[in-house]
């Protein structure tokens, strides 16, 4: 006959404190603390008046234990159990909760001992079916653990606390539908489970749906107001959504319940960053210093996401052990899914190379934007080209286009589970596999972790290192990761001949190749680009053009052969395309396409999805831009601003009296902050003009009215780098320690424009005043790299993806030579 557990409960009576109308949230708060505490303290009286009867009662004593656990006298909680087993060694709730406590002390191999005494007295005792579950769990034996939550199920189907564990376990697996299902039977059963709410919004997170995962995060508060984690949770929802706002006033709340909560401060800081709110700046950097040290040294995963490690004063070696700690996460993530394991030939199957690029940005996104092209371009005859979308198609001609131009191409976004993703990649014979997101947003790195091709590179998304033993190489190229700077890296190097960046832009925007000034009545210099045309064919037949050719020098650098070409527009052109309704003004019977409508004529033109061939009309004028200033610029997002750089751009328009800085709202919360700042240092904050985010032919196109593009040390502009680069304009950088802070610099040098790149913030301030000051030198710069964007191999993706097929063609003949992966470069 099986042991018939008894469980004795006590039962204390308590009442709420009864409190006066006018009693605060506050004082209600800490009066029911107190008032449960001196409930507690007499019940614990109650409990050894009952020893000094009966001391050898073991039901008493293990009663008085739990009151000790209550009041976190975890030793002394420990000894009771320990008496109550001795007096009554048949006492399987005993053994459940001594467990409790010496896992909570961290004895877990005692605890799981005591745990399974428990079960052989009572194998049907739920709460220790559950806390071995939680047990195994955390160990790694999800089958174990599984069984257990399962069996605690059968025999008790109305048990919460259980169904919200599986339903944890499940969504570690990726097994996302199922745990939804089990956490909503645990609200079903108990509907003021606010962990489980919280829990279920953070597996709605995964699906991406906002909307459920808000509404779950919103009740978990409602139920439990002090819930700090639910309170983080949903300050990342908001920070998904670009509620910054939001978002630091959810992350404030949750350090207001929790103080030592390093993740809600790590990603208020990093909320902070993105709005430019630089009060205390150095105070939250040295805090930031010194949780990363703690975690780093304690074996803790950090607060500080990889991405995000480059706009903190960290030293390389402590962002490479970021790196790392996540990409061991994810090595542990598959680990609990079970032994897979997947064998990989040294010879070639086929006669062509199998390479499979998995993204998650494949659509309307930067990384598509840029590299788009590439696959079409590969030489069949050599290479066979899969392609792995970890996103779902958003109808653009960007994702048709890979769609298209790929031999082989596969949407993953509706295969949630990683195993299922990655047998797909092995069973396809992949050579290589090119992760392009890194930790973005999006990535499936537990795909990378299980290893399904013998060789694994990081390409283009992600400017870091992956820190993960399942990734073999990144491409980049010498002037981003210089040799010395290998240490910083897990992988090895694979060296593109010029820089690793690339650029679809003579494809998306040939009608930027050329411009042709308008000429004016006022008595503005014709330096200054005020107004433009662009257009995709030649307009000399259609429009009153003057063309002629000019030989720019400067000192003794070499002269550039530069073509000047002006157009005659009537002054009225300027002020209709003030309105961004009119889209179109006719001149002459021609019809000009009106620069800040291009969103509402055509859709497909303005996101760049094709390609524009009108004629069309830009002005500095319609972006509240003086036309006789000199106008630096910066379009990245303001995130990569810092104290230090805005403090150089300040002395900078300080010392070029008729200049302004154009910027992006991009939030438009960080505005008042640095016009803020800009005004408490001296300077009129109107020197400052914000413009709102444009759609990508917009924002490309009306780069060309700016006459210097300052990048931001901190984290360069790589793509916006592109942009201005493409738009002719001189793009001033200050390379740093870290590869994203060092993109601009490759980027520049590709382009044969080193003079650009400065060695210290002295130099780059020198520069960008004597290109502010020097009208001539400016002129130069500018038809340096008006010239040299057409002539280098910067935007030549054709020429790129040779060299790219080189590196895998020498990655592939290393691994079946049966040499380790080194570094290598194309030739």
């Amino acid at each position: 006959m099986d042991y018939q557990c008894v469980v004795v409960y006590t039962v204390i009576n308590i009442a709420p404190p009864r409190l006066t109308a006018a009693a605060q949230a506050t004082e209600f708060s800490n009066g029911c603390v107190t008032w449960f505490k001196n409930k507690i303290k007499r019940a614990v009286a109650v409990y050894l008046h009952s020893l000094k009867l009966t001391p050898n009662n073991g039901f008493i004593h293990g009663n008085l234990a739990c009151m000790y656990y209550k009041q976190g006298l975890i030793d002394l909680a420990i000894d009771t159990y320990r008496r109550a087993i001795e007096l009554q060694p048949n006492f399987p709730d005993a053994y459940c909760n001594l467990a409790n406590a010496l896992k909570e002390k961290g004895h877990v191999m005692e605890a799981e001992e005591c745990y399974n005494m428990a079960l052989r007295l009572c194998p049907s005792h739920v709460d220790t079916l559950n806390n071995l579950g939680n047990v195994k769990r955390e160990q790694g034996k999800i089958e174990e653990a599984t069984r257990l939550y399962v069996r605690a199920l059968e025999v008790f189907p109305n048990f919460a606390a259980t169904h919200s564990n599986l339903a944890s376990l499940l969504q570690q697996q990726g097994k996302l539908h199922e745990a939804l299902m089990h956490y909503r039977q645990a609200i079903n059963i108990q509907p003021k489970f606010a962990d489980a709410y919280s829990n279920m919004g953070n597996t709605l997170r995964e699906l991406k749906d906002v909307t459920g995962a808000l509404m779950c995060f919103k009740k978990a508060i409602q139920i439990n107001p002090s819930f700090a984690d639910a309170h983080c949770n949903l300050a990342s929802i908001y920070k998904d959504m670009g509620n910054i706002t939001e978002a630091i006033e959810s992350y404030r709340n949750a350090l207001e319940f929790k103080t030592d909560f390093p993740d809600a401060y790590c990603n208020l800081v990093h909320c902070l960053q993105i709005i430019c709110d630089w009060h205390e700046y150095e105070d939250r950097m040295n805090n930031i210093v010194a949780i990363v040290e703690d975690q780093l040294k304690s074996d803790k995963l950090s607060s500080v996401h990889p991405h995000h490690s480059v706009l903190y004063p960290l030293c390389n070696k402590a962002r490479k052990e970021i790196a790392v700690k996540h990409a061991n996460l994810y090595t542990e993530k598959v680990k609990m899914l079970g032994e897979i394991t997947f064998d990989h030939n040294k010879q070639k199957t086929c006669d062509r190379l199998r390479v499979g690029y998995v993204s998650s940005d494949f659509g309307n996104h930067p990384t598509s934007h840029l590299m788009q092209s590439i696959p079409g371009l590969h030489d069949r005859l050599k290479v066979e080209v899969f392609c792995y979308a970890l996103n779902p198609d958003d109808g653009t001609t960007f994702r048709s286009k890979i769609v298209k131009e790929s031999e082989h191409f596969y949407d993953l976004s509706k295969v949630t589970c990683n195993i299922a993703a990655a047998k797909k990649i092995y069973n396809d014979g992949i050579h290589i596999l090119v992760n392009m997101n890194g930790y973005t947003k999006g990535a499936r790195n537990e795909i990378f972790a299980l290893k399904p091709a013998p060789i694994q590179v990081m390409w283009l998304g992600y400017p870091g290192t992956s820190g993960a033993d399942y990734i073999d190489y990144i491409i980049t190229d010498e002037i981003s990761s210089p040799l010395k700077m290998e240490s910083d890296f897990t992988e090895k190097f694979a060296y593109m001949m010029h820089t690793y960046f690339i650029g679809d832009h003579q494809k998306m925007f040939p009608h930027l190749k050329m411009h042709f000034k308008v000429n004016s009545s006022e008595e503005i210099s014709n330096d200054f680009n005020k107004a433009l045309i662009n257009s995709a064919e030649s307009i000399d037949k259609i429009l009153c053009i003057d063309e002629c050719e000019v030989i720019v020098q400067y000192d003794k650098l070499p002269a550039i052969k530069d073509i000047v070409r002006k157009v005659n527009i009537p002054n009225y052109v300027m002020e209709m395309t003030m309105n961004s309704r009119q889209l179109q003004v006719l001149v002459n019977g021609v019809t000009i396409d009106n620069g800040i409508s291009i969103h509402r004529s055509n859709k497909k033109v303005a996101s760049g999805e094709e390609t524009f061939d009108n004629i069309i009309f830009t002005s500095r004028k319609q972006y509240g831009l003086p036309n006789d200033a000199i106008v630096y610029c910066n379009f990245n997002q303001l995130y990569k601003i810092d104290p230090a750089i805005m403090d150089v751009w300040i002395n900078i328009l300080k010392l070029v009296p008729n200049s302004v800085l154009w910027l992006l709202c991009f939030p438009p919360a960080g505005e008042p902050h640095i016009r803020r700042y800009v005004q408490n240092s001296g300077l009129s904050s109107s020197r400052i003009i914000f413009s709102k985010i444009a759609c990508k032919e917009e924002h490309v196109r009306r780069g060309q009215l700016a006459d210097v593009c300052l990048d931001t040390p901190l984290c360069n502009g790589h793509t916006t780098a592109m942009d201005v680069l493409w738009a002719g304009v001189p793009l001033l950088t200050l390379p740093g320690e870290t590869l994203a802070s060092r993109v601009a610099a490759s980027q520049l040098t590709t382009l044969g424009c080193s003079e650009l790149i400065a060695k210290n913030t002295q130099e780059y301030q020198d520069i960008a005043v004597k290109l502010g000051l020097d009208r001539q030198y400016c002129r130069y710069m500018r038809a340096k790299v008006s010239r040299a964007r057409l002539e280098s191999t910067l935007f030549d993706c054709k020429h790129y993806t040779r060299a790219l097929e080189n590196l895998y063609e020498q990655m592939w003949k290393r691994y079946e030579n049966g040499q380790k992966p080194d570094h290598i470069k194309a030739c």
